[in-house]
C-alpha cells in the first residue's frame, strides 16, 4: 500500500493530516468561543494556553499537510466533475490552506504583540516572539483573528456542504475518498426510468 496519494482518492497521510486538523480545528473553536467567559483563575490560564499550544499545532500540520501534498500530489477530479467545478474545488482547497495557516499566525502575532510572558507549548517549550509589545499591531492582530475565523467557518460550510451534497445528491466518490477505503460508499446511482408508454 502507498502513502502517496493515488490518481483516484486521497491516500492514508492526507486523511490523517485532514482529519486531525478538523478536529484540532473544533477545539479550538470551541475553546475559542468560551474562554473570555471564564473567571480569571488559574484554570483560565492554563485553557488560554492550551488554545495557543492547539493553534500553533494546527500551524505545524497544515504546513506538513501542504508539503505533503508538493511531494505526493493530489488526486484527480472525479470523473465526470465539469473543468470549472474542479478549477473552484483547487482554489477553495488553497483558500482554506491559507486561511488555517492565518489564524495562528495572527493569534500569535496577537499574543506576542500584547507584551505578555513568552508561553510554553504545552508547559513545555517557550514560544519566540513574533513582535514587541505594540498597541496598535495588538489591535489589529486581534481583531484579524476574530474576522479570520468567521470567514474560515463560513468557508469551511460551504466545503463540507459541497462534499455532502456531492455524496446525496451528484453520488460520486467526493467525499468517500477523503475516508479510508470501505467506509463510505458512494449514494447508488438512481435506475433509469421506463419511458411513458404511449398508447
Amino acid at each position: 500500500m502507498t502513502l502517496k496519494n493515488p490518481p483516484d482518492r486521497w491516500g492514508p497521510v492526507s486523511q490523517a493530516l485532514h482529519w486531525l486538523i478538523v478536529l484540532l480545528i473544533l477545539a479550538l473553536a470551541v475553546v475559542g468561543l468560551t474562554m473570555g467567559d471564564l473567571p480569571k483563575t488559574p484554570k483560565y490560564f492554563w485553557v488560554f494556553t492550551l488554545h495557543k499550544s492547539l493553534g500553533i499545532t494546527v500551524l505545524a500540520l497544515v504546513l506538513a499537510r501542504l508539503a505533503w501534498r508538493l511531494y505526493a500530489g493530489a488526486p484527480r477530479p472525479v470523473a465526470g466533475t465539469p473543468p470549472w467545478q474542479a478549477r473552484v474545488a483547487s482554489l477553495a482547497h488553497w483558500v482554506l490552506y491559507a486561511l488555517i495557516l492565518a489564524m495562528p499566525i495572527s493569534g500569535w502575532l496577537y499574543d506576542s504583540s500584547s507584551g505578555l510572558r513568552p508561553f510554553k507549548l504545552f508547559g513545555l517549550v517557550t514560544m519566540p516572539k513574533l513582535s514587541p509589545p505594540n498597541e496598535s499591531l495588538r489591535a489589529l492582530s486581534h481583531d484579524a483573528h476574530a474576522w479570520l475565523f468567521w470567514v474560515l467557518v463560513a468557508l469551511v460550510a460551504l466545503h463540507a456542504g459541497a462534499a455532502f451534497y456531492h455524496h446525496l445528491f451528484q453520488r460520486d466518490d467526493t467525499l468517500a475518498r477523503m475516508l479510508p477505503r470501505g467506509l463510505l460508499k458512494p449514494s447508488p446511482q438512481p435506475l433509469p426510468q421506463e419511458p411513458d408508454h404511449v398508447p
